[in-house]
């Protein structure tokens, strides 16, 4: 379903109002603005949501006229359900909020992108992983390898 410009947690929240279930599968990003660094929820696919429904069922058409909701996704009138297993991978990746880990299968010497924090968007090498959900990535800034710490969940591969 696609929802109207930033107003996926509306449409969410009006949609389980109406008995529907939504999926919103969202990320920390860190946002740069005035030269202060904060970290907010982002939706991982933004401008749309994931709806769970019969469509044989459900009353679906309603949803287009839901507040937050610009349309659904459809095709010859009907509703286009995503491929089996996307949806279910994201919600087992995901925690109770909806914040989905980007950094299962990280392995020392790989490759990976910074997603939040001061060094977001960079790119360096993962050089060691430990249990408290800390790893040690070797930043490529300013012609060298730079160490950083940096939170487990903050990293996905590049």
């Amino acid at each position: 379903m696609q929802t109207l410009p930033h107003r996926e947690a509306v449409a969410e929240q009006h949609l389980y109002a109406q008995g529907f279930r939504g999926f919103l599968p969202r990320f920390r990003k860190t946002v740069r603005h005035a030269r202060k660094l904060r970290q907010v929820l982002a939706p991982v696919f933004p401008g749309y949501m994931f709806v769970i429904m019969d469509v044989q069922h459900d009353r679906w058409r309603s949803i287009n006229g839901t507040f937050g909701v610009s349309k659904l996704v459809t095709a010859i009138d009907r509703p286009v359900p995503v491929p089996a297993g996307i949806v279910e991978a994201l919600q087992s990746s995901s925690d109770l909020v909806g914040l989905v880990r980007f950094d299962g299968g990280l392995v020392t010497g790989q490759k990976v992108r910074v997603l939040s924090g001061p060094f977001a968007q960079a790119i360096g090498a993962l050089e060691r992983l430990d249990d408290n959900g800390r790893v040690r990535v070797l930043l490529d800034m300013m012609g060298g390898k730079v160490p950083a710490v940096i939170d487990r969940a903050a990293l996905t591969a590049a």
